[in-house]
């Protein structure tokens, strides 16, 4: 599975920006995916998950409310839905997949397989 994260860019506290996730080869057998995302100096953190099937979502307690993810299964992509931007939101963003993440582990860095390349996204204040 190859994926291929893109949207990012900059944009002031308060607004809002879509970034985009597109999944090829061997993507009938994902079973979730999941936004993670990493600032200077930080760890990467999870952001999202969604499950490829059902489409439930899960979110990390500092966006929930702000950010949406969903996907399209047709066109393989997963989106995040980013609102009411704060400066701290300001990171690397990486999408990631996995054909047998859970619930209990979707924010586990390390159960995922698949990652893409990550896409920059800066607020400024």
């Amino acid at each position: 599975v190859q994926l291929q994260a893109s949207g990012g860019g900059l944009v002031q506290a308060g607004g809002s920006l879509r970034l985009s996730c597109a999944a090829s080869g061997g993507t009938n057998g994902i079973y979730g995916m999941g936004w993670f995302r990493q600032a200077p100096g930080k760890e990467r953190e999870f952001v999202a998950f969604i499950s490829w099937r059902g489409g439930s979502t899960y979110y990390a307690d500092s966006v929930k409310g702000r950010f949406t993810t969903s996907r399209d299964s047709a066109k393989n992509t997963m989106y995040l839905r980013m609102n009411n931007l704060k400066p701290e939101d300001t990171a690397v963003y990486y999408c990631a997949a996995d054909l047998k993440i859970t619930i209990a582990t979707m924010t586990l860095i390390d159960e995922y397989d698949y990652w893409g390349q990550g896409t920059q996204v800066t607020v400024s204040s």
